[in-house]
This record gives structure tokens, C-alpha cells and sequence, in this order.
């Protein structure tokens, strides 16, 4: 079956090669349009995303571009709100003339921006959204993912979790109440009683998203006392919750899984390559901050892009490569970003290996790293091509635990 498919897709890209209508002149500049949250609690998530965003186009402009046109970033703030969001998404499409699109940072925002992609036949890049339905419910010719959706995360953590501290009997959850969180602690949940069919779950929490105030969440864990709490929450909202809750010792009572506050920048295998060292001290330079992990998704779109393009430009005989061929390009495109090796599959997912580990203190940083680490392939934690996430994880097996691909690593300067 796939060998026939491969056939017929190889045969419709000769085809639609061979006809000059669809020819392309290489244009003076290649406008991205680029969506993150620049205003709101989640900026601080949103703002690292656009400043990597201009490092690495500096950098790829530096090195003549794209195909030696030079990449013009135009920025779209996610925090507007999803009416504002699209209105302003058009408006860079149709009256500034961008090719491609960065959307977004929100699962709420892809879910949106998807269908308006298709209407305008831009080519989107889903650069950092979670949520696993997007191409398991929806098949999207212009959109492609360059990063691990929830599937990916959530597998790796309910595993990390699982090896860790195996014993551990309840747990609760406190999420952003909205596609993202929903649909993560779905995903956990079901993977969890797979795994732990005894498991007692004693609270299913879902402030507003955005909610500067988590008292009644904290007040309730700590009369609970579970073993474990799990928060997917990300952005301000993940920074809020985590110092109001170590303020009342919840820290100290439950261990806390939150899959969403890594960082990079010192993961295992690539702390120390000079592209890593070279972009830490460069966004330093800019910020005065290290980067945290939404800079690496943007460095996965920005790179996968320029490889998108490089490709389908060599498969349409070096000349400039038109918007359906750069989507064409994406699917089997595997490239080398800071963390790793990404592969984007047939149905435009995207296969990032996912980094999980256990906070220590060291002297050597401000804040807490990643100790007892665990490196998850992207390919073994990641929904199969054709499933539905929630049905897989429900069918999870107790041998993936201890998966003989999966890297352990400890702390090291």
C-alpha cells in the first residue's frame, strides 16, 4: 500500500514539474509571518520565541537567506485574542505578501489557523502547538509541524514518571482549562490507568487560563495530599502556579511532574557543540537570560523551512520553488536543529525526541536543572501514523518503560 502511494505522489509531482504555468520567479525577499504571544501572561513564553526568531534569521540572512533571498520576519501577536489573531494572520498573508506562515503557539491558535491556512494556500508551520488532533482529525495540505505534539510529550512523561517513581498511588491535576490542557491530561489519563489501573485520582483542576490566582487550587492539594501533581500549564501561568505553590510548601509534600519546564539549552548530547554554545551566547548577548525551550521549537521551524525550500528547489531543478512544493518538500525531510535530528512524517507530524529528568540544584546556575535525565526517541513515544492518540495510549504496554532505545544521562558541568 504505501509503495503505491509512493508511486502515484512521485508520478503527480513529475506532472505538476513538467507544467511552466507553475514556474517561479525568485521573489527580492521571503516574508515569514510569525505568530507568538508578544502581550498577555503567556509572553513569557511568546517573547523568547520572537527574539530567537530574529537571531536565527539574522544568522540565515547573514549566509545569503533562503536560496540567496533574504527572509523578512513580520510579527503577529497570539495574546489579541483568536478573532484578532486571524484578522491580523490574513492581513500579513494578502496585504504584505508572506508565503509562509509561523502559527502558533496555542493549541486554541492552530486549531483556528489550520482552516484559514487552506484558504489562503499559504505554507503554515506549526511551530510550537501541542495538540495531537490536528492531523489525527483533520488532514491540512499547507500546515506541517516541526516539533513532538502531546502524544509525544505526555507518552515520555507518563514513562519518565513510571521509572522514576513507580510506587506512587494518587495524583492530581491542575491544567489551563482549554484544548491544550484538556486534551494532555486526556491523553495522560488514559496512558496512566493503562499502566496503573489502581491508580486513585483525587482531583482534576482547571483554572482559567491566564488566571493570575491559584489559592483555591493550592488550598485543595494540600488537604488532598496526593503523591503526585501533574500540570502541563506553561507560560506565566506554569510560573505563577509553581512559586504561589512552593510558597505554601506544596513543593515539598508532593512530587510535581510538569513536562513543560525544561530547558534546552543544556540538554545531554549537544550542551557543548559549538552551534549550541555559539546561540546561548548570542541570545545572552540580546536578553540578558538563557533561552528556555520555545527558542528550540522556533529554531526547528526557521531551519526546517530553509531545508523545505533547499529540497523542493533541487526536486524543481534549482529554480524557486512554489508554495505547494516547499509543503510537498516537507514530508520524509529530516534535519539536524540544537537538540537533535527532527523527521516530518507523511501526515506533516513532525518526530522530536522528547527530554525528561529530575530538578537539582547546582552552583553552577540560578535555578534548577535536569538531573536523572531520560532521552525518549521521537519515533517510539509519538502516535503511530494513522491512530488516534487516546487509543494508543490506552493500549500502552508496561515494557515501554524501560525501552532499550531510551538514553539515560545524569548532570554534568
Amino acid at each position: 500500500m504505501g509503495t503505491k502511494r509512493s508511486a502515484v505522489a512521485a508520478f503527480a509531482l513529475g506532472a505538476l514539474m513538467a507544467l511552466p504555468a507553475l514556474a517561479q520567479d525568485k521573489p527580492k525577499e521571503l516574508v515569514v509571518g510569525i505568530a507568538t504571544f508578544l502581550s498577555g501572561p503567556a509572553s513569557v513564553f511568546g517573547v523568547p520565541g520572537r527574539n530567537a526568531a530574529d537571531l536565527f534569521i539574522e544568522e540565515l540572512n547573514a549566509k545569503g537567506g533562503i536560496l540567496g533571498v533574504p527572509v523578512k520576519p513580520v510579527y503577529v501577536d497570539e495574546g489579541a485574542g483568536t478573532n484578532q489573531l486571524i484578522s491580523e494572520y490574513r492581513r500579513v498573508v494578502q496585504d504584505q505578501g508572506a508565503q509562509v506562515m509561523f502559527g502558533a503557539i496555542s493549541s486554541g491558535s492552530c486549531n483556528a489557523l489550520a482552516p484559514v491556512a487552506e484558504d489562503l494556500k499559504v505554507v503554515n508551520v506549526m511551530w510550537d502547538c501541542g495538540t495531537q488532533t490536528i492531523f489525527e482529525e483533520g488532514k491540512w495540505k499547507y500546515s506541517v509541524r516541526t516539533q513532538g505534539h502531546a502524544g509525544a510529550e505526555m507518552m515520555a512523561t507518563l514513562l519518565y514518571l513510571m521509572k522514576v517513581k513507580p510506587d506512587f498511588k494518587t495524583i492530581a491535576v491542575v491544567n489551563q482549562d482549554y484544548a491544550w490542557g484538556r486534551e494532555s491530561w486526556a491523553l495522560f489519563q488514559a496512558g496512566l490507568k493503562a499502566l496503573k489501573p489502581d491508580i486513585r485520582i483525587v482531583a482534576e483542576l482547571f483554572p482559567k487560563f491566564g488566571a493570575p490566582d491559584f489559592s483555591t487550587e493550592i488550598t485543595r492539594l494540600s488537604a488532598l495530599r496526593p503523591d503526585v501533581v501533574l500540570s502541563t500549564s506553561w507560560g506565566g501561568d506554569l510560573d505563577t502556579f509553581v512559586q504561589q505553590a512552593a510558597a505554601r510548601g506544596l513543593l515539598k509534600q508532593s512530587t510535581f511532574v510538569l513536562p513543560l519546564a525544561e530547558s534546552n539549552f543544556l540538554h545531554p548530547k549537544h550542551k557543548n557543540s559549538a552551534e549550541m554554545q555559539n546561540f546561548v551566547k548570542k541570545y545572552r548577548e540580546k536578553t540578558n537570560v538563557y533561552p528556555i525551550y520555545p527558542t528550540f521549537h522556533m529554531n526547528q521551524a526557521v531551519t526546517g523551512l530553509a531545508k523545505a525550500y533547499e529540497k523542493a528547489s533541487a526536486a524543481n531543478g534549482g529554480k524557486w520553488p512554489t508554495k505547494e512544493q516547499v509543503i510537498a518538500a516537507f514530508e520524509g525531510l529530516e534535519f539536524k536543529s540544537l537538540t537533535g535530528t527532527i523527521t516530518i512524517r507523511s501526515d506533516h507530524q513532525g518526530l522530536e525526541d522528547q527530554l525528561l529528568g529530575t530538578t537539582k540544584r547546582v552552583p553552577e546556575y540560578p535555578f534548577a536543572v535536569y538531573d536523572k535525565m531520560a532521552l525518549y526517541p521521537g519515533k517510539l513515544v509519538t502516535t503511530p501514523v494513522g491512530e488516534k492518540s487516546l487509543d494508543w495510549f490506552a493500549k500502552v504496554k508496561p515494557d515501554l518503560v524501560n525501552d532499550k532505545s531510551i538514553e539515560t544521562f545524569d548532570y554534568s558541568k
